[in-house]
């Protein structure tokens, strides 16, 4: 299958285009390549497969660019509700604006599958209860809003000529060589190993249902390859029933995998995003999708890859690795303007 994936030079594109590839799809990226400074870590295998890579910024893609696919999967938006309340004009037009045109742009250029990663954020405020695809959504940042507004307006495309699915993926962790420490798990790992010490600033007591990055990953394969039945016009919430924590819990678990960490906690926030969610559809109703990881095991890969790359306080606030360090850098030095498009 010729796969278009954006964002391959993200968190999540870095280890999604490898995963692609040694499955036999023909894989090309189109990314802007904001995030390219910064590599944490090399495979001790080698560098594993990339794939040919478009740098076009997603407000300026085309029909043109997306002719000759046969699926596209669309991971390039600005990541997480820091970044996205930062400007969130800008966000709603990349995120909200920009994804819709990717999916335009997509459907008239004769693609039959589209997958979109949107995110279990959507969900806000929660009531406590487990919250499933059909539950209300409630929204409580741009970034959040976008992802629901780009769900409303490409279900209106699915037909039998463009299949649209929409996998809300819980909060991820994981290793990536484009690294993310602006989320939760991988954070309180990087504080866990350089410090020895967590301190929360609130009593971590909201819900977080949070994802290993290899099974997004693994959603999406799923989601690519699965009968046109199975999956158009249909979300998923990405993860697994055990994996929703509180903050308090998390930190909990990545204590126990650095050994010696002590974890302290704040009073209560006034952020009001707690939420739990089923993960029972995509068990079920994903033709061979599976959950494989759990938080311990998460925390533990990330304790003994620091020892392995010699991990330090240094690299932890390297700006590539936070993005919205990086764009600040980007606007400062003037390489993008205030729009983010490069200079």
């Amino acid at each position: 299958m010729q796969i278009l994936v954006t964002g391959t030079e993200g968190y999540i594109g870095t280890r999604l285009g490898p995963l692609l590839m040694a499955r036999g799809h023909q894989v090309t990226g189109l990314d802007t390549g904001l995030y390219k400074d910064g590599t944490l870590y090399i495979d001790p295998k080698g560098m594993p497969m990339a794939p040919r890579t478009l740098f076009k910024d997603l407000r300026q893609v085309t029909p043109a660019d997306f002719e000759g696919f046969d699926a596209v999967i669309h991971l390039a938006e600005l990541s997480n509700d820091p970044l996205g309340q930062n400007r969130p004009e800008i966000t709603y037009k990349i995120n909200h604006q920009g994804s819709v045109r990717i999916a335009e742009c997509a459907r008239q250029a004769g693609v039959k599958r589209f997958v979109y990663a949107s995110s279990c954020s959507v969900y806000g405020a929660g009531t406590g209860e487990f919250l499933d695809e059909n539950a209300q959504v409630n929204p409580q940042t741009a970034y959040a809003h976008c992802k629901v507004n780009v769900e409303n307006d490409v279900r209106k495309m699915a037909s039998p000529d463009f299949s649209v699915v929409f996998l809300r993926n819980a909060t991820a962790y994981g290793p990536s060589p484009r690294m993310r420490f602006d989320i939760v798990l991988n954070d309180l790992s990087a504080l866990a190993h350089t410090r020895r010490k967590i301190a929360m600033i609130s009593d971590g007591s909201p819900w977080r249902p949070i994802v290993h990055i290899e099974d997004i990953c693994q959603a999406m394969i799923c989601a690519v390859e699965a009968p046109e039945s199975s999956i158009n016009g249909e979300t998923f919430n990405v993860g697994a029933n055990s994996e929703n924590y509180r903050v308090r819990e998390i930190a909990a678990l990545v204590a126990e995998a650095f050994p010696g960490c002590e974890v302290t906690a704040g009073p209560p926030s006034a952020d009001n995003r707690s939420y739990r969610v089923s993960f029972d559809k995509i068990a079920s109703r994903l033709p061979g999708f599976a959950a494989k990881w759990t938080a311990r095991a998460g925390a533990q890969e990330l304790a003994d890859l620091f020892k392995r790359i010699d991990f330090t306080e240094e690299t932890h606030a390297w700006r590539s690795f936070t993005r919205l360090k990086q764009l600040q850098y980007l606007q400062k030095t003037r390489q993008i303007d205030e729009d983010l498009y490069w200079t």
